[in-house]
């Protein structure tokens, strides 16, 4: 018997062969009942987009050690998994996360097509909930917008005004609106006034399509800055599909606030703070939250950039730049009801930030006072370090280099999977290597060619590592690894090819972009379609929590 085989003969013996079930309707009352709940679609970001509950959080399957304990860092949480109609996948999570501790483990009777069937809605999309938050500002705060065509002869007539693009810059530098500069989203009225002389000068906020354009107008709006604000309306892909060139490779970035810039910005969040209900804690609050962790869940988030979260950030926060907290929250938050807590170094963005996270529904969000001064110890500096769960085959799985997989290709010894996502296998993979998807592996090694030897690779080879158990127990052959993956490939002068060949299964692993299709204007009017749909769609859901706040008396 392999290890492998062992471990799982093990585990059959020590962990229940059958989980607790809900049905639907339990699930959809238990999202509205204040208590603390973990929601997750085990299924592929790709499937997870075509059709879901509205506030499910996607948690692949394929990338539970990746990505849970960040999500969802309470084991005794009460979580219900969800997959299609019983497939059996929600129960492989349930095991597996039992062997990591979680105790309140459940799975949703009949999945997704027992959703359907209890008469209750389905929604396509990623970070629907925010997306459909972003519609319901424009309809109830009536944020102004104009069109591509409105906005190029802005341009040509030479008007005063400033188009700040409210993506990070990633996405900014890939492509933009042509003059635009670059301040994203929470960054917006942390730099804005120092970035308009008069009051005439017209703010224009633009973003990929709706969601961070929308949210950054009307956060300005909130503001109280005096200058005429608008959105782009439907952002960079309405450029794109009015017929307009865009920029690529931009580097004009909003500075950071002068002083004066800083202290009007400082009282503008303060006011922003009032209106919404914006509570602030200090360190000791702080701490014993912290201390209350194990009961109750807690989420420290670092809001200001990437940047300045490397240079030096509160030890155990994590980072999520405010715009992309709002834009996807479910990307950071996967425990319903939760506490959350806002950092940074002045106040602006955390306050800015949490007054749409009371807006979008959620109840304790705090902003820390002092900000990164307050907890009176020293900054931890770097990147954040995703807290990844224990993985078995860990360092016991064969490594080899890129001389010797060569060797066995060419030998007809070895075959290659490859498991990056179908975006990067498209962009460029090992010539003659296989896609597939960790969570289908079994269905995958089923058609491939006779072999004496399974490598597996990825973009860098440790998604390819994590894997490898996976492999071992379904694979007939001896199971080993491309050590560095495809990055070891190419840095051996060795060339990847383009394309989606010798497929083992579709490309619904992840969600393609209207930017990542072939027919990109096709693709962005369907989109654009679904985000202005949201609107009707969220009228006819039962509990959605969106907050409307009335404007204060001028």
């Amino acid at each position: 018997m392999s290890a492998s085989s062992a471990s799982a003969s093990a585990r059959s013996a020590s962990q229940p062969t059958s989980w607790p079930t809900v049905d639907a309707r339990q699930v959809h009352a238990m999202l509205s009942d204040g208590q603390e709940l973990a929601f997750l679609d085990v299924r592929e970001e790709g499937v997870f987009h075509a059709a879901h509950p509205l506030f499910v959080v996607s948690a692949p399957f394929s990338h539970l050690e990746m990505r849970l304990a960040d999500l969802v860092p309470r084991r005794d949480t009460r979580m219900v998994l969800m997959d299609a109609e019983g497939e059996g996948l929600s129960e492989r999570a349930a095991e597996r996360m039992a062997e990591w501790g979680y105790s309140h483990v459940a799975v949703l009777k009949g999945g997704l097509q027992a959703w359907r069937d209890a008469g209750l809605q389905v929604f396509s999309g990623i970070y629907v909930p925010s997306k459909a938050f972003g519609e319901f500002v424009e309809h109830s705060y009536g944020t102004p917008s104009i069109d591509a065509q409105e906005l190029k002869t802005w341009i040509s007539e030479g008007r005063d005004m400033v188009i700040l693009d409210s993506r990070p810059y990633s996405e900014f530098h890939n492509y933009s609106l042509p003059g635009g500069i670059n301040c994203p989203g929470a960054e917006l009225v942390h730099r804005v006034f120092d970035l308009v002389e008069r009051e005439s000068t017209t703010v224009v906020v633009n973003c990929a399509g709706r969601t961070r354009g929308i949210i950054g107008a009307q956060s300005l709006i909130n503001a109280g800055l005096r200058n005429p604000v608008v959105c782009v309306r439907n952002g960079t892909q309405g450029w794109h599909l009015s017929g307009e060139t865009m920029a690529s490779g931009s580097k004009a970035v909003a500075p950071p606030p002068t002083l004066e810039g800083l202290n009007q910005a400082i009282e503008a969040s303060q006011r922003v703070a009032k209106r919404f209900g914006v509570r602030e804690i200090d360190a000791a609050r702080l701490r014993e939250l912290q201390a209350q962790a194990g009961e109750r869940t807690l989420y420290l988030f670092d809001v200001r950039t990437p940047e300045e979260y490397e240079a030096g950030h509160i030890p155990g926060a994590r980072t999520a730049p405010g715009g992309q907290l709002v834009q996807s929250t479910d990307h950071y938050v996967g425990t319903r009801s939760a506490r959350i807590v806002l950092c940074d170094d002045n106040g602006v963005r955390a306050r800015m930030t949490a007054s749409w996270l009371i807006q979008l529904g959620w109840t304790d969000v705090f902003v820390l006072q002092g900000g990164l001064s307050a907890c009176g110890q020293a900054l931890e500096k770097g990147p954040e370090v995703p807290t990844h769960l224990p993985v078995e085959a860990g360092s016991s799985v064969r490594k080899l280099g890129v001389l010797d997989v060569q060797q066995k290709l060419k030998s007809g010894e070895a075959v290659v999977v490859d498991l990056s996502s179908s975006l990067r296998f498209r962009d460029g993979h090992i010539s003659g290597a296989w896609f597939a998807v960790r969570s289908r592996l079994a269905n995958a090694i089923s058609q491939l060619p006779a072999h004496k030897l399974l490598v597996l690779t990825s973009l860098d080879g440790k998604f390819a590592e994590i894997a490898a158990t996976d492999a071992q127990a379904v694979s007939p052959v001896p199971v080993a690894v491309l050590q560095g993956g495809n990055a070891a490939w190419t840095a051996a002068g060795l060339t990847l090819e383009p394309g989606l060949t010798q497929m083992t299964t579709s490309t619904d692993d992840v969600w393609y972009s209207p930017y990542d299709h072939v027919d990109r204007t096709k693709a962005m009017n369907a989109y654009l379609s679904w985000e202005i749909g949201l609107v009707e769609q969220m009228e006819r859901e039962d509990g959605a929590l969106f907050q409307y706040f009335a404007s204060e008396p001028a």
